[in-house]
């Protein structure tokens, strides 16, 4: 991999799981065909929704905050609805951003709200939703497809969107994002994902993709720089408008420095000593049964 070049998550991720002990690679979705539906109105005449996955924040549920480190306990595992009128507390400490190269101290670094606002205050965008919608990170994608996306699809159409920008943060929520883009997209709703693992957004197969060469957990932007989250949503809208097919990447022009040393660290075994990775193993188990402890108490 050059400097220059996107982290290849796909088997960079492969490579750290079996390093952890797990034997059985992870199987991506995939798809051969892609829906698309063009815009059926001008983009200031559209009513927009936002999917997120980030979480609502959860009081006594351990530390969420900037800096946080993975918490199982803060997962969430179904589809929820949030008022677009007033800014969420939305927290990302339940997934697997970069925790070494960013913090997610600035909530509209993952989630644009405000950003979309300033749009629609613009005359760009037509309306935002009146309420967003956060889909679970789930790594089985049959629930994902079954289960998740038929309830967004509905709570989408419900509020009468035109589009939906998804915005995911981990690797896994790159899937679950792509999965539900095409889900909405076969119901007549466009969508674009902003994201920051183009290798596995285009793998699964979607129709807009606005990529950003950034650490996992800023796909809507730069921390603390509302100029470059006005121009990473001004890109999504762009590309919401203007991509005439499925399978259309766009990546942002904006680095996120220029020192490219911090994509090679990412789940990368080749930089953990044996006891790192002993450690990860013994953490990423304790994680899972977790969530598995809390998933009982949802059924």
């Amino acid at each position: 991999m050059s400097a220059s070049d996107p982290i290849a998550y796909l088997p960079r991720i492969r490579s750290y799981y079996a390093a952890l002990g797990f034997d059985a690679p992870y199987v991506w979705a995939q798809f051969d065909g892609v829906p698309f539906q063009p815009l059926l109105k001008p983009l200031s005449a559209c009513r927009i929704a936002m999917v997120t996955t980030a979480a609502p924040y959860q009081p006594g549920k351990g530390d969420q905050g900037p800096g946080a480190p993975y918490n199982a306990a803060a997962k969430f595992y179904q589809v929820y609805a949030g008022n677009t009128d007033k800014d969420p507390d939305l927290r990302i400490s339940h997934v697997a951003i970069d925790r070494q190269h960013t913090t997610a101290e600035d909530q509209n670094t993952y989630f644009p709200l405000p950003a979309l606002r300033r749009a629609v205050a613009s005359g760009r965008a037509g309306a935002v939703a009146p309420f967003f919608f956060g889909l679970p990170t789930n790594r089985s994608r049959r629930t994902t497809i079954d289960i998740d996306c038929p309830d967004l699809v509905a709570r989408v159409k419900a509020v009468h969107a035109d589009a939906a920008i998804l915005v995911p943060n981990c690797p896994v929520c790159h899937q679950s994002v792509s999965l539900a883009a095409r889900a909405l997209e076969d119901e007549g709703i466009s969508t674009v994902i902003m994201g920051c693992a183009r290798d596995i957004v285009e793998h699964v197969g979607v129709p807009r993709l606005l990529f950003s060469d950034f650490p996992l957990g800023n796909a809507a932007g730069k921390p603390g720089d509302a100029a470059s989250q006005d121009l990473t949503l001004k890109r999504a809208l762009d590309l919401l408008e203007h991509a005439q097919a499925p399978r259309t990447t766009v990546q942002s022009p904006l680095a996120w420095s220029t020192d490219h040393g911090w994509k090679l660290d990412y789940c990368n075994v080749e930089r953990l000593s044996p006891d790192e990775i002993a450690r990860r193993r013994v953490e990423f188990n304790r994680g899972k049964e977790t969530a598995r402890e809390i998933r009982e108490t949802l059924r």
